[in-house]
C-alpha cells in the first residue's frame, strides 16, 4: 500500500481552476472523502488525506475505502464560485456514480456540495444499500453540522475523565471554523473553560473564559472573528502563533495541517493535545509531544465524526425511515461510541510504551497502515 489506487487531474471546463480526485482505497464498491477548495492544494497532499480517510473509517469498522477532492483557484484569479463548483460536478460525475461519494471539507460548504451534486446529476439517497432518509440529504446535514466537532469533543471529555481529571479545564482552540465553534461550545456546556481561540487574524484570549456562545455569533461563516465587537476584556493578539504559548491544560488544534512541528514543541503548555483537524501535527511532532509527556490524541481517531455518520448512511448502516431528531440521535450516539474507544485505546498503547499507537490499532482491525502519509507543507 505505497500509494493511492486513483489519482486523476478533472478538467474543470473555462473555470479558472484545476481539480483532482485521489481514491486511496475502495471496500465494498465504496470510498469517500471530502473537496478542499485552497489556492495552495496540491495532489500529493490530497494523497496523504485520502490515506488518513482509509484510515479514519477503518478505525470505526465501516465498510469505504478512503478519498479526496481538491480544487485550486489559479493564482490572482477571480473565480465564479458557483460555477467552478457545477464544473467540478460535471468533471466527476463518473466517480460519483461509480461509488466515490465526495463531501465538504476545507473551503468548501453544503452548499457548494449540493451544486455539485446537481451538476453531476448524482442523488446519494437514490443509491441501493443507503439508509432510506425521511428528509434530503441537505437537511440531514445542517442538522448535523456540528457533528464533527461533537466527535472532537467527546474525545476530550473521555481523555480527561481517563486522566481522573474533577475539575473545570482550560481550553485552548486553534481554529474557529465549523469544528472549532462546535468544539468550544460543547466543552463549555460541560464546565469548561475556553480561554483563548486562534482564527486567521490572531488569536483572542481571557483566562476567565471567552463567552463562547457570543464569540460565535460574532464570527464569520469562514471562522473569522470580528474584533470590533469582542468585550473589552478580551486580549487580542496579532498574527502569528500567540494560541501556542497560551496558559492552558487542553490544546484542539483544529485549523492547518503541520500547526505543530518539531520547533514548536518546546512551546507547547497544553498536557492534552487533540488533533481536531486533518494532520495538523507532523509525525515527528507527535512522537516529541508523547515523549515531553504530553498526551496526544491523533486526528485519525479524533478528526473523525463527519465522515463516521456519512458513512453510516452509505453503508445503509443507520436504521432506515427514522424521523430526523432520532436518526440525529442514533448516528451521534454511534460516533460517540467509536471515537471514545479508540481514544481510550491510543491511551493505552501510549501508555505502554508504544511507538506508533494508530499503527497497532489498523494492525488490529486487519487494515495495515501503508507507507506513511505525505506530510502537508509547513503553515498549511
Amino acid at each position: 500500500m505505497t500509494g493511492p489506487m486513483l489519482s486523476t487531474a478533472l478538467d474543470l471546463g473555462q473555470c479558472q481552476a484545476r481539480g483532482w480526485v485521489v481514491v486511496d482505497s475502495v471496500v465494498d464498491g465504496l470510498a469517500m472523502g471530502g473537496t478542499r477548495m485552497t489556492e495552495g492544494v496540491t495532489e500529493r497532499e490530497l494523497a496523504g488525506l485520502a490515506r488518513a480517510m482509509t484510515h479514519k473509517l477503518a478505525l470505526v469498522d465501516l465498510p469505504i475505502g478512503g478519498a479526496k477532492a481538491g480544487i485550486a483557484p489559479d493564482p490572482g484569479a477571480t473565480v465564479e464560485r458557483r460555477a467552478v463548483m457545477r464544473g467540478f460536478g460535471r468533471a466527476a460525475a463518473p466517480l460519483l456514480h461509480g461509488g466515490v461519494y465526495l463531501g465538504c471539507d476545507q473551503g468548501t460548504t453544503y452548499a457548494d456540495r449540493q451544486l455539485a451534486f446537481e451538476a453531476a446529476g448524482y442523488d446519494v439517497t437514490r443509491r441501493p444499500g443507503t439508509t432510506r432518509l425521511t428528509v434530503d440529504w441537505a437537511e440531514l446535514w445542517d442538522h448535523m453540522a456540528d457533528i464533527t466537532g461533537f466527535g472532537v469533543a467527546v474525545a476530550v471529555l473521555g481523555a480527561l475523565r481517563a486522566s481522573g481529571t474533577r475539575t473545570p479545564q482550560r481550553v485552548a482552540v486553534q481554529g474557529f471554523g465549523t469544528v472549532g465553534r462546535a468544539v468550544a461550545g460543547h466543552l463549555a456546556a460541560h464546565g469548561h473553560r475556553v480561554v483563548a481561540v486562534a482564527d486567521v487574524r490572531g488569536t483572542v484570549e481571557d483566562q476567565r473564559g471567552l463567552p463562547v456562545a457570543e464569540l460565535a455569533a460574532l464570527t464569520s461563516s469562514d471562522g473569522t472573528i470580528d474584533r470590533s465587537r469582542l468585550p473589552a476584556r478580551v486580549t487580542v493578539h496579532g498574527p502569528g502563533q500567540a494560541w501556542l504559548h497560551v496558559d492552558a491544560d487542553v490544546l484542539v488544534l483544529a485549523a492547518s495541517a503541520s500547526a505543530v512541528d518539531e520547533e514548536a514543541v518546546p512551546a507547547v503548555r497544553a498536557r492534552l493535545v487533540v488533533e481536531g483537524g486533518n494532520m495538523s501535527c507532523t509525525a515527528p511532532a507527535r512522537r516529541l509531544l508523547r515523549e515531553a509527556g504530553h498526551t496526544v490524541l491523533p486526528d485519525v481517531v479524533v478528526n473523525v465524526g463527519g465522515a463516521a455518520a456519512t458513512g453510516c448512511v452509505l453503508a445503509g448502516l443507520a436504521p432506515s425511515d427514522l424521523p430526523l431528531p432520532r436518526l440525529s440521535a442514533w448516528l451521534r450516539e454511534w460516533v460517540s461510541g467509536r471515537v471514545a474507544r479508540n481514544c481510550e485505546l491510543v491511551q493505552e498503547l501510549s501508555a505502554s510504551g508504544s511507538a506508533d499507537p494508530v499503527a497497532e490499532l489498523l494492525s488490529s482491525r486487519g487494515t495495515p497502515a501503508g507507507a506513511a502519509a505525505p506530510e502537508a507543507p509547513a503553515g498549511r
